[in-house]
Formats: structure tokens, sequence, C-alpha cells
């Protein structure tokens, strides 16, 4: 339930919380912020990848229980249910998609286009989770959806492959 684009507030280049929760500032481009979210995300996928699959999991529950009151804080404090520029969503659903993922650039891309297409198009139960549930959980749940969805067809792939 994404808004329409509203300014980036001064609040995320001093508040720490503001700042994570646009996604170290990535989500403060003017276009495509959700795309820009997404990208910073990246980088921390091959840190992740370092950790045995446990260790990764607990990071992903650790940053979605995060991610759902640093979304809710800032969506309070800015006074907009989802600002577009709100990208910790981004991050960890980009984080649930690549997860199992095999290593290199290959599975990086093609995790990083499903989560997109998905986020995107929120085909069902995405868009009514969208639609639906507000809060900081309301803006995470849909693009953890879309992880799953992507992490899924990635399975997919790499099993026939």
């Amino acid at each position: 339930m994404a808004e329409s684009r509203s300014p980036t507030p001064a609040s995320v280049w001093r508040n720490p919380i503001h700042f994570l929760a646009f996604g170290f500032g990535s989500g403060a481009m003017p276009r495509a912020p959700g795309t820009w979210g997404t990208l910073a995300a990246l980088p921390f996928v091959l840190l992740w990848q370092q950790l045995p699959v446990g260790g990764y999991a607990l990071v992903l529950l650790l940053s979605t229980l995060l991610g759902i009151w640093l979304c809710h804080r800032t969506a309070a404090d800015l006074g907009v249910h989802d600002h577009g520029g709100i990208v910790w969503d981004e991050f960890v659903g980009l984080w649930i998609a690549l997860w199992l993922a095999p290593p290199g650039w290959l599975w990086l891309l093609a995790g990083f286009v499903l989560f997109r297409l998905f986020d995107i198009w929120k085909p069902w139960p995405i868009g009514w989770v969208d639609r639906r549930v507000g809060g900081g959980l309301g803006i995470m749940l849909d693009d953890i959806l879309a992880g799953i969805m992507a992490l899924l067809v990635l399975q997919g792939a790499q099993w026939l492959l």
C-alpha cells in the first residue's frame, strides 16, 4: 500500500531509525526507491551467504523483527503509512529471496529480478496483504511474501537445472 512518492524528509539524515528504514539512505533516491533499496541490499547477501543456513535464517528473523519496528516507527513519525522511501522491507524481501540460492552472480541477478517482479506485480496474496494489513507488519509483510515467492521460483529453477 505504498503511498505516492513524498519528498524525502530531512530526518532521514539525522535520525538513525529513519536512516535504517530508508535503507541507509538508498530510499531517498528520487525515482524507483524500491529498486535502489533492493540494489543496496544486494552486497549484504554476499555476507549472509558466508553464514551457515541456520545463521542466515537467524539474520532473516532478526532483520524482519527489527524491520517491523523500524518501518512502524518511521511511518508513524512521518505520518505516512508506507512512504515510498521506506525500503528496509525491500532489504529483507531480497534477503529472503536469496536465502538458499547457490553462489554466483547469475543467481543474485535472478533473485533480484524475481523479487522486484513479485514486489511490483503483487500477485495474490501479496496484493491482498498490501491493501489490508497496516502498520510496520503491513509494510514488511508484502515484501516478505514477494521474497518467499521469489525464493520458491529460484529453488524450483535450481532443482530443474
